[in-house]
């Protein structure tokens, strides 16, 4: 393993803090975008997106 892993696998497991409520969140609108696609424009996406809260 190269060291720039080592230290980000470290950072991973000793940290308090985690990107998991981003990560939902962008996967929820990705999942929206997929769900949408073909049907509308932009404004219908962010109505939904915003509605889904």
């Amino acid at each position: 393993m190269t060291p720039g892993v080592v230290m980000v696998a470290s950072a991973g497991l000793s940290l308090s803090w985690s990107s998991g409520a981003v990560e939902g969140h962008a996967n929820r609108i990705k999942m929206l975008k997929r769900q949408m696609f073909g049907r509308a424009g932009f404004a219908l996406l962010r109505k939904r997106v915003l509605l889904a809260q």
